[in-house]
């Protein structure tokens, strides 16, 4: 992958493992336990931390925006993480639970003036994605008001932008033909991670092996449960028309401003990735493109 889609890539490569410290990171299960969540599993927080910003939706709104997830799994948890904290009390503690985490990975770095060139870069950018898709996770997140410290805002630029991004790929699969579950193998299949990586989402063996069955009959998947090469030039499809709706914020801020983000992200990136909290193994396929 060249050009304009290789650099939003890349963007989003760079600021996916800072948004998502606040699934893995002790301080923020510390703060969800506050709230009265169960922290033997992550998945309350979870769907707690990520539905929040979209008010105290029902399960079908959940199912909706949780696409990879299986309806059951969702249902599982939406509504009733709100029947332990509604859903302002959790967007305040999310927001605790990222402050702490950024200051136990970066120390007195978030202090620093690169820092806050950082959260100005990114908030550009991330002010420049739109409205985004109505009832998406990118458009709740847009509407929330920006936080003050400049680790604070370099944590939601970087939501705000993979949540959008994630709204335009639903939409990049749905267009594809392919539903949640055969999203999910079609995406195993060009080797993106294992097939049991993607068992998180909740699908079971049966709705697996019924996808894999649509997607041969389609002609997208082989016997051994490999893509064919129909099935890889879907994907490709599919990841070229993300990377092309998740554009628009790189464009506004313009190629010197965007490397000069990559270069101010580059100490943030390793942190968290030689911090270890993060699955080496994931969903999202990074590293894999």
């Amino acid at each position: 992958m060249t050009g304009e889609p290789a650099r939003v890539r890349q963007m989003w490569h760079l600021l996916e493992p800072l948004h998502a410290v606040l699934y893995y990171a002790p301080e923020a299960f510390e703060e969800a336990a506050a709230l009265g969540y169960d922290t033997e599993e992550r998945w309350s927080s979870y769907f707690a931390w990520r539905a929040a910003p979209s008010g105290a939706t029902g399960a079908e709104e959940a199912v909706r925006t949780f696409h990879s997830f299986a309806p059951e799994m969702v249902e599982r948890y939406v509504p009733a993480v709100w029947s332990t904290a509604a859903p302002d009390a959790v967007l305040a503690a999310r927001l605790r639970a990222v402050d702490r985490s950024c200051r136990a990975l970066f120390g007195d770095r978030v202090e620093e003036p690169r820092f806050e060139e950082a959260a100005a870069l990114a908030r550009h950018a991330a002010e420049a994605a739109g409205p985004g898709t109505p009832g998406g996770l990118g458009a709740a997140n847009s509407a929330l008001p920006w936080p003050d410290a400049p680790h604070l805002v370099l944590w939601h630029a970087a939501t705000v932008l993979r949540e959008h991004r994630g709204d335009g790929h639903i939409a990049a699969l749905t267009e594809a033909g392919l539903d949640p579950v055969a999203s999910l193998v079609s995406f195993a299949a060009v080797g993106a991670a294992p097939p049991e990586v993607f068992a998180s989402r909740g699908w079971g063996t049966e709705a697996w092996g019924a996808a894999r069955r649509r997607l041969r009959e389609r002609g997208l998947l082989a016997a051994d449960g490999t893509a064919t090469d129909a099935g890889r030039e879907l994907r490709a499809q599919v990841e070229l028309r993300t990377d092309e709706e998740a554009a628009a914020p790189w464009r506004a801020l313009g190629e010197t401003g965007r490397e000069r983000l990559v270069e101010l992200l580059g100490d943030p990136w390793l942190a968290v990735i030689g911090s270890g909290l993060l699955p080496a193994a994931n969903t999202l396929g990074i590293g894999k493109g």
